[in-house]
C-alpha cells in the first residue's frame, strides 16, 4: 500500500541576510582559488600597477596574497571597498554600457571576504603610513608599505566547507593560478608579474618595453618557438555607423605546421580582456580551414580592440564572456586578419627575415636558360588517360587565361586534356638572380615525386603534386571570387521540418542567405522551403546544405558553410588538374613550379593541410654527417 506523501509545509518569503547573499554570490563568481586571483590581479591592473607580485601556499588555498604597486586606497574607503556592490568603475549606466577597466561589478571583495578571511593593506602617496583592514572585524590599523595596495585571502572556503571538498590537489590548483596569471601577462606587456609558492620563484615575467614588447612578452610566456612559428597579424576595419573607430585586429598566429592536437595555446583579447567567445573561435579556426591537416587546433594570439559601446562584458559574472553588438563584423574582421597573414608564402620570409619581398621578387620568371642535366620536354597532352587522372572539363570555364596585355605573374596554367605543354617559359628581368629566389634553383627530381633544389640556407625538398595542386586550387579560388555566388532556382522546392530556431533564424538573416546564394522561405510554421541554392552545388542536397547554414548562423551569426562545399569542390577539381607523381619534369618546369610557389598564397601547405615543402639546413646536413665533431 503507497503511502500517501503530506504537502511540504509552506515556508513565508523573506529577505535573505547579507552574509549569505554574499555567499550565493561568491558561488557564481569564485569557483576556485584561480578565480580569487582572476579577481585580485583585474583590480592591480585597474590601479595602474606596474609590478604584481603573487605569493600562494597550498596552491592557493591556504593564502592567496597580491601586492601591487598601484596608485592605493585611501584610509576613509577601506570599510567600504569590502562591501557588496562597491566600486571606483563605474557611477551610472553609461559608464556600464562603455566599460574600460577590467573590473566593474563591485561584487568580488565582498565574495571573497564571506568565504575567507581577508584584509587590505593600502597605501596612497599623500598618506604618510599604510593602513591594514580586517575584513573579519571591521578593525583599521596604520602598518608600514610603500605606495600600493596588497590583498591578503587566507583559508579560502573556510565557511563554506562542502565546496572546499570540490577542490583539486595543491599542484592542479596551483596550475590553475598560473594560467590566470599568464593570461593577464600576454595582454600587459607593460606589467612586471612575480608567483611565488610556498617560498619559491615560480614564475617571473619582467617588464617589456618599446616597439617589440608585445613579441618579447609573447616570447617570455609562450617560448621563442610561438614567434618563430608564427606570423604577425594586424587588420583595422572601417569605423562602423556610430562608433567611434573600426575594429583592429593585432597579434600572431600560428602557422599550421606548429598547430596541436589540443586548444591550449588559443589566446582571444577584446580591449585588454581574456575572453572565451564562440564567436572568436569559430572566425580564427575559419581561417584555418584548408591549411590544416586533420583535427589539429591551431596556436594564435589575437588582441582585438573594438569601441567599447559595441561590446557588452556585463554577460557573465566572471567577465570571461561578451556579447557583440554585430557578431558578424566582428566574426569577418577577425577571419581577414588570420586569413591574411597566413596568405604570404613563408619562403620569402625565411629568406628575408621576415621583411616585406624586395621589389625585384614581385614579378620573378622562371629561367629559361638550357642546363647540361635538362631532361627532354615532356608532352603533357599526350599523356594517357591513366596517368593524367579524370578528366575535368569545368577548368577551362572556371580558369580563362589571363589577358595578353596584363601577363599573369607566373605562367603554369591549368589546360583542357590535349594541351600541348604545361608550362611556358617567359623573359626573365635582369635584376633577378637565383640567389634571390627563396625556392632556390632546382637540382634534380627524385623518383617523379619530389622537386629537390638549392638556395641559399641549403636543400630545399617539394613534393611536385601538392605544391601544383595548391597552385592550382588558388587559382580556382581567386577566379570564383571575383564574380558574386550565383544563385539556381529549383523546380520543386526542397522542403523540410524545422525547429523554431532554424525558422527564426531563417527570417532573421534572409539578406545574408541571399549573399550566399540561397533562398529559405517559410512553408509553414513549422515547414521551411530551399527555393535557390549557389549554381556550384546545385547537384548536392539542398536540404542537408540548408540546415548546416542555419545552424553555423544561428550559432555564429556567420556562416562557412558555402565556401566550405565550394572550396571541396575547386579542391577536387585542382587535385585532378595538378601534375601526377611519376611524371618526369625538365629543369625549367621545376623552376617554373618553384617560381609559382613563390608567388602563391598559402603555397605551403596542400589543400588538405600538408606540407607542401621543407628546408634543409647545411647545418642540418653537417649534422648528418658529424661534420665538424
Amino acid at each position: 500500500m503507497n503511502a500517501v506523501l503530506s504537502p511540504a509545509p509552506r515556508r513565508p518569503i523573506r529577505e535573505l541576510p547579507d552574509e549569505l547573499i554574499s555567499q550565493i554570490a561568491a558561488g557564481e563568481v569564485v569557483e576556485r582559488p584561480a578565480s580569487v586571483v582572476r579577481e585580485l590581479v583585474d583590480n592591480a591592473l585597474d590601479a595602474g600597477a606596474t609590478q604584481i607580485t603573487l605569493r600562494l601556499l597550498a596552491g592557493g588555498v591556504r593564502l592567496i596574497a597580491v601586492e601591487d604597486n598601484g596608485i592605493g586606497i585611501p584610509r576613509d574607503e577601506l570599510p567600504i571597498a569590502l562591501k557588496r556592490h562597491a566600486t571606483s568603475k563605474i557611477a551610472s549606466l553609461h559608464d556600464l554600457e562603455s566599460v574600460g577597466t577590467m573590473g566593474f561589478r563591485g561584487e568580488a571583495l565582498a565574495a571573497i571576504n564571506s568565504i575567507a578571511d581577508c584584509a587590505i593593506l593600502s597605501r596612497v602617496a599623500e598618506q604618510s603610513s599604510a593602513f591594514l583592514l580586517d575584513g573579519r572585524t571591521g578593525e583599521i590599523r596604520p602598518v608600514a608599505r610603500s605606495a600600493g595596495t596588497t590583498v591578503e585571502v587566507k583559508e579560502l572556503f573556510f565557511s563554506t566547507p562542502a565546496r572546499r571538498k570540490f577542490l583539486k590537489t595543491d599542484a592542479t590548483e596551483l596550475a590553475h593560478c598560473i594560467e590566470s596569471v599568464r593570461r593577464h601577462a600576454l595582454a600587459r606587456p607593460d606589467v612586471g608579474f612575480a608567483i611565488w609558492h610556498e617560498g619559491k620563484l615560480v614564475e617571473q615575467w619582467r617588464v617589456c618595453s618599446g616597439a617589440d614588447a608585445q613579441n618579447q612578452r609573447l616570447a617570455d610566456v609562450l617560448g621563442e618557438d610561438f614567434i618563430t612559428e608564427s606570423v604577425a597579424v594586424d587588420f583595422q576595419t572601417a569605423a562602423a555607423p556610430g562608433a567611434y573607430h573600426g575594429i583592429r585586429v593585432r597579434g600572431r598566429a600560428g602557422i599550421p605546421d606548429a598547430a596541436r592536437a589540443r586548444a591550449d595555446h588559443q589566446f582571444c583579447y577584446v580591449n585588454g580582456r581574456y575572453v572565451r567567445d564562440k564567436v572568436l573561435t569559430h572566425a580564427a579556426r575559419s581561417a584555418y580551414e584548408d591549411v590544416l591537416h586533420g583535427h589539429k587546433q591551431p596556436v594564435y594570439a589575437l588582441y582585438i580592440e573594438i569601441d567599447p559601446a559595441r561590446v557588452d562584458v556585463n554577460v557573465h559574472p566572471t567577465k570571461i564572456e561578451v556579447r557583440f553588438r554585430d557578431s558578424r563584423e566582428v566574426h569577418q574582421a577577425v577571419r581577414h586578419a588570420v586569413e591574411n597573414a597566413l596568405a604570404a608564402p613563408r619562403a620569402q620570409a625565411a629568406v628575408h627575415g621576415g621583411s616585406a619581398v624586395p621589389a625585384h621578387l614581385a614579378d620573378i620568371a622562371r629561367p629559361v636558360a638550357s642546363s647540361p642535366w635538362a631532361q627532354p620536354a615532356i608532352n603533357f597532352g599526350a599523356a594517357s588517360t591513366s596517368d593524367r587522372g579524370h578528366e575535368v572539363h569545368d577548368l577551362a570555364a572556371l580558369w580563362q587565361p589571363a589577358s595578353t596585355a596584363t601577363p599573369a605573374p607566373t605562367a603554369w596554367a591549368v589546360r583542357e586534356p590535349g594541351s600541348a605543354a604545361l608550362a611556358e617559359a617567359r623573359p626573365q628581368p635582369a635584376e633577378a638572380t637565383p640567389a634571390a629566389w627563396p625556392l632556390g634553383r632546382a637540382l634534380a627530381q627524385l623518383q617523379g615525386v619530389y622537386i629537390l633544389a638549392e638556395n641559399a640556407q641549403g636543400l630545399v625538398v617539394v613534393d611536385m603534386h601538392a605544391a601544383h595542386e595548391r597552385i592550382v586550387y588558388e587559382r580556382l579560388k581567386n577566379q570564383l571570387d571575383l564574380q558574386a555566388i550565383s544563385s539556381q532556382p529549383l523546380l520543386i522546392p526542397a522542403t523540410f521540418p524545422a525547429t523554431p530556431q532554424e525558422v527564426a533564424t531563417a527570417e532573421a538573416h534572409a539578406a545574408t542567405l541571399s549573399t550566399l546564394g540561397l533562398e529559405i522561405s517559410s512553408f509553414s510554421p513549422k515547414t521551411l522551403a530551399v527555393r535557390a541554392v549557389p549554381s556550384t552545388l546545385a547537384q548536392g542536397d539542398a536540404v542537408e546544405l540548408a540546415r548546416s547554414v542555419l545552424a553555423e548562423l544561428g550559432q555564429h551569426e556567420a556562416s562557412t558553410v558555402i565556401q566550405r562545399a565550394r572550396n571541396e569542390l575547386l579542391g577536387t577539381m585542382a587535385c585532378h588538374g595538378a601534375v601526377r607523381a611519376n611524371r618526369k619534369l625538365t629543369l625549367e618546369e621545376m623552376n617554373a613550379l618553384l617560381r609559382d610557389m613563390e608567388q602563391t598564397e598559402r603555397s605551403d601547405q596542400c589543400n588538405h593541410g600538408r606540407p607542401t615543402w621543407r628546408q634543409v639546413t647545411l647545418k642540418d646536413l653537417d649534422a648528418l654527417f658529424l661534420r665538424g665533431r
